[in-house]
């Protein structure tokens, strides 16, 4: 989960891969005269970085700062969807390198980029949420970006189910819950973060365990999260047939709240939640039930984690 400190971001599928810009461009419509204008426009940035190499995918070195200001002031003026959403790639993969995380900041993109996701087009919304996604490993950069949690949290919720723009607002959300600092920004939609857990399919469950796993190891978000109402279907997801990749992280979240329990000291007193809870659900005997049949899980990290979650 620290991955993200280093020099360069995990690109998301989206955003860090320039074929995938070439190949979204490539069944796109012939050039208008407003795209062509503004390519025209920007000509004079000098022989480095032509504009036109944007509208094609083909440019593959790391943008200067002269370069990300000029390709700013496209996104902000163009309103033709096709440059927006090959700008915003190729913003996005500018953004995968820590040095231009700063820059972009510095030149006042951060605004220009989060407006982007207010877009009726889904695949402009999309591309913007990557970027910021991107633009997010920054630590200073989340102290701007916080601003928009409560709309991409409204638009995770609230849109189609397992889409690209769900699991795009998602990984952003992830990033910006690394650290403590903005976790009680989603205080509010804990219980809608479960619901889409049980919900989603297989890449969905996993985006929003690794969000819950940021919020569980924050004694501060404990009680949000044991007070949220789950369905009890939840408990199906400790059965022994569960993918790995579930299995293990629905693990490690109660073992993360038991932890923040411990430290609280909280475990022996009754706290103040009601039934239909995600506290009644994992300190109940059903739970308790399938933590003693995961005992005998044939794989080995499986029952390694079942082992250091006491009984309730």
């Amino acid at each position: 989960r620290r991955a993200w400190r280093s020099g360069r971001a995990p690109a998301t599928a989206s955003t860090g891969s320039r074929a995938a810009g070439a190949a979204a461009g490539s069944g796109c419509a012939p050039r208008g005269p407003q795209c062509v204008c503004k390519i025209v426009q920007l000509r004079s940035c000098g022989g480095a970085f032509d504009p036109e190499d944007l509208t094609n995918g083909s440019y593959d070195d790391v943008l200067n700062a002269e370069q990300l200001q000029k390709l700013l002031y496209l996104l902000e003026s163009t309103e033709d969807p096709v440059i927006i959403e090959r700008a915003l790639v190729t913003l996005g993969n500018s953004a995968a390198f820590s040095a231009n995380q700063v820059i972009i900041r510095e030149l006042g993109g951060i605004p220009i980029v989060g407006s982007k996701i207010n877009s009726p087009n889904h695949s402009i919304k999309e591309k913007a949420l990557n970027a910021l996604n991107n633009l997010s490993v920054n630590v200073e950069n989340q102290i701007k970006i916080k601003i928009y949690i409560n709309q991409v949290c409204e638009d995770v919720f609230s849109g189609p189910l397992n889409s690209a723009v769900q699991l795009a607002g998602l990984r952003l959300l992830t990033n910006m819950t690394v650290t403590n600092d903005h976790q009680h920004l989603l205080s509010s939609y804990i219980t809608d973060l479960f619901h889409v857990l049980l919900t989603g399919h297989g890449p969905t469950k996993v985006q929003v365990l690794k969000l819950l796993l940021n919020l569980s190891e924050n004694p501060a978000m404990t009680e949000g999260l044991l007070g949220a109402q789950v369905d009890s279907s939840f408990l199906s997801l400790y059965d022994g047939h569960v993918a790995k990749e579930i299995l293990l992280r629905v693990l490690t979240l109660f073992q993360n709240i038991n932890n923040c329990l411990q430290k609280e000291g909280r475990l022996a007193v009754q706290p103040p939640f009601t039934k239909g809870s995600l506290f009644f659900l994992l300190y109940g005997e059903e739970c308790a039930q399938k933590m003693r049949a995961l005992l005998y899980h044939p794989d080995a990290e499986v029952k390694e984690k079942v082992t250091i979650i006491p009984e309730s």
